[in-house]
């Protein structure tokens, strides 16, 4: 969703503006100055834990390098490749160690606007395809694993479509062009509503949002940013309850909406920014899931190189 219908922002801008950080007026306009075949690379660290009664009950760790490029430019868009490459993972979890092993390297390519922000992944066909081959790899692979035609098929319908694509497939990407397109004022937040996808059916959360600038760094000519994003609780807690109910996975024990467990989701990003470029300097994101004493947090650092 575009921000200006979000929070109905006027953006100043004028032919000669250079640089996104105003000491004077303590203002940040996130805007990536761009040329083609400018690149940039990022060490990306992916971890997901699991923890009950305060003990951590499972993890994962997973690193991969991406090569971003510029590959064309004109007066109001960019399209960007982003080349992945070099994973290694560090988990107990079967599925996922053999998910990587049959990955390759791939290529997405990202249309933004003008001013940096998100529109769309262009080449969404192509990375669906791959997704395609890889699982029906996996599908041979996993033989023994039970479940696992629906565990796949599950994955397939979350990546099936463009818009499935771009709201699952692209996180690292969502996460680093996620203040680009607005002009921030230190000690001012921006607050609105958004919507999440969806993905075990029906129709989209409603999700409180809220924006700040953190520090102006005048020195470093740098910037750092916060977002706070939480879903709405009942709306994630009814869908998820649908949804297990229909799947049948615990069968007659399967408890009554009134007593079935309350869940929140709520990410919070940082990043830091460089001023007069729009690149991403260092970026984290933590999504935190709860629900009855489990706590899911899956956290996503991209660090320039």
């Amino acid at each position: 969703m575009n921000k200006l219908l979000v929070f109905g922002i006027i953006f100043l801008l004028s032919s000669n503006l250079f640089g996104q950080i105003n000491v004077k007026d303590s203002t940040v306009q996130v805007i990536g100055y761009w040329s083609k075949l400018d690149t940039q690379s990022y060490d990306v660290t992916y971890e997901k834990y699991k923890v009950k009664n305060k003990d951590t009950i499972s993890r994962e760790l997973m690193k991969y390098e991406v090569d971003i490029k510029v590959i064309d430019s004109t007066e109001n868009s960019y399209i960007i490749d982003w080349s992945y490459k070099n994973y290694s993972i560090d988990t107990e979890n079967e599925l996922v160690r053999k998910l990587l092993s049959i990955t390759n390297d791939i290529s997405v390519k990202i249309k933004t606007d003008e001013f940096g922000a998100f529109i769309e992944v262009v080449n969404w066909q192509e990375v669906r395809d791959y997704l395609a081959k890889i699982t029906e790899t996996l599908n041979k692979e996993l033989k023994h694993v039970p479940n696992k035609e629906q565990i796949i098929a599950n994955v397939m319908n979350i990546y099936s479509s463009k818009e499935s694509i771009e709201a699952n497939a692209i996180k690292d990407a969502l996460q680093f062009y996620k203040f680009h397109g607005v002009k921030y004022k230190l000690g001012e937040q921006l607050t609105g509503k958004l919507e999440t996808s969806n993905n075990l059916g029906g129709k989209p959360f409603e999700t409180d949002v809220q924006y700040s600038l953190d520090e102006i760094n005048e020195t470093d000519g740098n910037s750092i940013l916060r977002s706070n994003e939480v879903i709405n609780s009942e709306e994630l807690t009814d869908a998820t309850y649908n949804y297990l109910k229909k799947s049948g996975t615990f069968g007659d024990q399967f408890p009554p909406r009134n007593k079935f467990p309350s869940l929140t989701n709520e990410t919070n990003t940082a990043s830091r920014i460089h001023g007069e470029t729009g690149w991403i300097i260092y970026s984290i994101e933590t999504k935190t899931i709860t629900a009855e004493g489990t706590t899911n947090i899956e956290e996503r650092i991209m660090e320039i190189k």
